[in-house]
């Protein structure tokens, strides 16, 4: 089931806020009056700026929550800590209270404080999920407008509502509070959370360095520039350059929504964006564009604003280079160079084709992979299980994508000395950097006993039947993707060339405005 969105419930807070207020008595415990979002205490709740996105689980696992606290069954303790402003953040048990704050609200990522979190911008994947899981809680535990009515009309509400609802006044759960200054909280949401469920490396390194400019770019492509501003602190204008360049980015990235089994060769370059592997994407793809070692020791923190900015423009003018209508586009087809035959999108062959193409323009080699694009797409494409391979070899992405743009130069060197895609293929299985991968056959019947296809075997089937059909750049005869098509004069303007149907023709961008010049 797909993982819902809560990360609006709970404003995220910097911990870092230098205001005095008398500590007080602290509460033991919240009951379902707390929860409401104008209630005292829920209104000073924060997540900590660097915690992770509320969006760890599905709907059955906040419906189970849900009807475990109404039944009276142990809920493990939220902890919190105090700050001297008098916000209390929560160090753990984020879910479990944002689960009960989306009941008792009435909002599961698509609610009143959704709408104002995201600007009233939600996207379409996130309202689905978010209507799936309220008719799911709705008719298993039942709506908490049901378990208010119980207390005044019975007879509207199923039996085991009213049941339940005479016991919900009495109900609470456990509060623990952690005792010190902000770093002494900050250690324990990291060791805490490290216990619970163990970050990824690359989700960890993106929490801790919060104030970096990769991470805080990462962030706002991510969500579009919406959402929790990261950038907050930096100038108006600061801020509306990079919400503006980070919804340019989201865009190439994801548009238009992936829908399974593929049924189109109009896919997105990044995969789904409601992905466990989404913002790990977004991160290292920021880091290859800008040059920046996955461990970050030498970045500083962005304080005003500009790297960031300078680190968005140039992860921007690689998308720009990837696939889009920009004049210097290649217009790469995302199913040709990031999606396996069987319509698998990869994580890796994002990243290796993002550094192939930032070295590729850094030697000033554009021209020569132009040269041989259309030998080189159909060896990446009928090699197709060399990336898995290579993968399989290295076990993570970090530690593959460099293998494969490797793998990317050794084609193009070898068809660039003149050797026809048979010569190259056996030239790179006997070379000793890459004597592990072979040429496999391929399997035309996968699940013999099976009378149903399934959704990679349907994407495999469509992509094999349209792609030979896809249309073809006149200069480079490499594929054209929608997003990315210039339409070219035969004979140059300069030269003569009219605008009639017989001097037009298909190109990509750079095709046109680079290479043919």
């Amino acid at each position: 089931m797909a993982k819902v969105s809560l990360d609006a419930l709970i404003p995220r807070e910097d911990f870092e806020v230098e205001e005095n207020s008398s500590p007080g008595k602290k509460k033991e415990t919240i009951s379902i009056e707390d929860i409401k979002v104008d209630s005292f205490f829920f209104l000073n709740v924060r997540k900590p700026d660097f915690q992770r996105e509320t969006n760890e689980w599905d709907g059955k696992k906040i419906c189970e929550l849900i009807k475990s606290f109404i039944e009276g069954d142990l809920i493990p303790a939220i902890i919190l800590w105090r700050s001297t402003s008098g916000y209390l953040f929560v160090i753990d048990g984020s879910h479990r209270l944002s689960s009960l704050s989306a009941w008792v609200n009435d909002d599961y990522g698509d609610g009143n404080i959704s709408k104002g979190f995201y600007d009233g911008m939600i996207p379409d994947e996130q309202r689905a999920i978010a209507d799936k899981t309220r008719r799911l809680v709705n008719k298993t535990v039942g709506s908490y407008s049901d378990f208010k009515l119980a207390l005044t009309h019975p007879d509207k509400v199923k039996p085991e509502i009213f049941k339940y609802a005479k016991n919900l006044a009495a109900l609470a759960i456990q509060l623990q509070w952690v005792e010190g200054d902000s770093s002494k909280a900050e250690s324990s949401y990291f060791k805490i959370n490290q216990q619970h469920a163990p970050i990824d490396p690359t989700e960890l390194k993106l929490l801790e360095s919060r104030r970096k400019p990769n991470s805080i770019a990462a962030r706002a492509i991510i969500r579009k520039g919406r959402g929790h501003k990261y950038w907050s602190s930096f100038s108006d204008e600061i801020q509306i350059q990079i919400q503006k360049i980070a919804e340019d980015i989201n865009r190439i990235l994801f548009e238009p929504k992936l829908q399974t089994p593929i049924k189109t060769l109009d896919v997105p370059l990044a995969g789904k964006i409601y992905s466990n592997q989404t913002l790990s994407l977004v991160f290292d793809f920021v880091n290859i564009v800008n040059n920046i070692d996955f461990n970050n020791k030498e970045l500083e923190d962005d304080i005003t604003g500009e790297t960031t900015k300078d680190f968005l423009y140039k992860t921007r003018n690689v998308a720009y280079l990837i696939n889009s209508n920009d004049p210097s586009s290649l217009g790469l087809h995302p199913i040709v160079y990031f999606y396996s035959k069987n319509g698998r999108y990869r994580t890796v062959s994002f990243l290796a084709i993002v550094d192939f193409i930032v070295e590729l323009k850094h030697k000033r080699k554009l021209n020569d992979f132009i040269e041989v694009r259309e030998k080189f797409e159909t060896i990446i494409f009928d090699c197709d299980d060399w990336i898995r391979k290579i993968y399989e070899k290295y076990r993570s992405n970090q530690k593959s994508y460099k293998k494969i743009s490797k793998l990317f130069w050794e084609i193009i060197n070898n068809l660039k000395t003149g050797k026809t895609i048979d010569e190259t293929i056996q030239a790179i299985i006997s070379a000793d950097s890459f004597n592990y991968l072979t040429i496999s056959k391929i399997n035309q019947n996968i699940n013999p006993s099976k009378k149903d296809f399934k959704t990679n075997n349907k994407s495999e089937i469509y992509i094999k039947d349209t792609l030979p059909n896809a249309p073809r750049c006149k200069i480079c005869n490499g594929f054209i993707h929608k997003n990315s098509i210039s339409i070219d004069h035969k004979q140059r303007r300069q030269d003569g060339g009219l605008a009639n149907l017989d001097n037009g023709q298909l190109t990509h961008p750079y095709c046109n405005t680079g290479y043919k010049n």
